[in-house]
């Protein structure tokens, strides 16, 4: 694929420009990043290690803390980095590399979240086929369509801007590349791409962020017969889950359902789903996890022997 403009590098306005701001953003993040790997770390290790855990909600589990650590690595390092040099820059092709990872690992944990919600579902409300229906099988072919999904959600980002012609500036107001920042910079008529980011982006976080509450909307319902144990613990699965996608789709669907344009709290919001999200992610899973607590003490006590 050949690019067809002089751009070479994007400079990038990060989020302040304030040396004092910079110092501390720099120390608030690099300790966000290593909270956020640590703690998805730590989930994966549990999650492989433990025999206890060997359940398809665990394994779905284990796999979106792996996703939101490359997820958060994909942005956090770079912008820690940028917080320590004055000029901010990065090249057309990490930029366009970005894009793609950014999207492709949103895109993934998107659709691994429906796949959660399904499993919930049938461990809920058809609990003796639980097993059956939930075999590993299906669960590895889930997981194989969640990484398409992702893929193919990601690779139509760069695709669509790559051959966009960029006459200058090339500053982009904003800590990372994405679309809306690129668009705003391209010297063309962009409203085809517009509406087809509105239609792949917001529409689809629309469709299955409702799709997902009325999912879980019946799996409460289901509960009113339930016994008050398996009711609690049924209520803490999905409070969390809950959670999450809450967390995940609302400042998605603000960022990525209206007209391209630069907000001031675009950042902020950017900054809360692709790095705040999952740093907060193992931290709902395990406080309202009684398993989960367990399995980790148990493997922190084997360790320590």
């Amino acid at each position: 694929m050949e690019q067809r403009n002089n751009v070479t590098e994007f400079v990038l306005l990060g989020l302040t420009q304030s040396i004092q701001g910079q110092k501390i953003l720099f120390v608030m993040f690099l300790f966000i990043y290593i909270v956020t790997m640590v703690g998805n770390l730590l989930i994966v290790l549990t999650v492989v290690v433990s025999s206890i855990l060997d359940t398809p909600m665990y394994f779905f589990l284990g796999c979106l803390s792996f996703m939101d650590a490359i997820y958060s690595t994909t942005v956090t390092p770079n912008m820690i980095i940028d917080l320590v040099y004055g000029r901010k820059t990065i090249s057309f092709q990490a930029c366009m590399t970005q894009l793609f990872i950014w999207h492709f690992f949103g895109g993934a944990d998107i659709f691994l979240l429906v796949v959660m919600a399904y499993d919930r579902y049938v461990a809920i409300c058809k609990p003796l086929h639980y097993l059956t229906i939930m075999n590993k099988r299906v669960c590895v072919l889930l997981l194989l369509l969640t990484w398409i999904g992702g893929f193919l959600h990601g690779i139509f980002h760069p695709l669509f801007v790559y051959n966009l012609p960029f006459c200058g500036p090339n500053i982009i107001d904003h800590f990372m590349c994405d679309m809306y920042p690129l668009l705003k910079l391209a010297c063309t008529d962009t409203q085809v791409t517009v509406i087809t980011v509105l239609t792949n982006d917001g529409a689809i976080c629309v469709i299955i962020f409702s799709l997902l509450l009325i999912s879980y909307g019946v799996i409460l319902c289901s509960l009113k017969n339930r016994g008050q144990v398996g009711r609690r613990k049924a209520l803490s699965t999905c409070g969390s889950h809950i959670t999450v996608v809450v967390l995940f789709f609302v400042p998605c669907i603000f960022m990525y359902m209206r007209p391209p344009s630069t907000l001031s709290v675009d950042k902020s919001l950017t900054l809360f789903y692709s790095i705040i999200t999952p740093m907060l992610n193992p931290l709902i899973y395990t406080l309202r996890n009684g398993e989960m607590k367990n399995a980790m003490k148990k493997l922190w006590t084997t360790k320590r022997k």
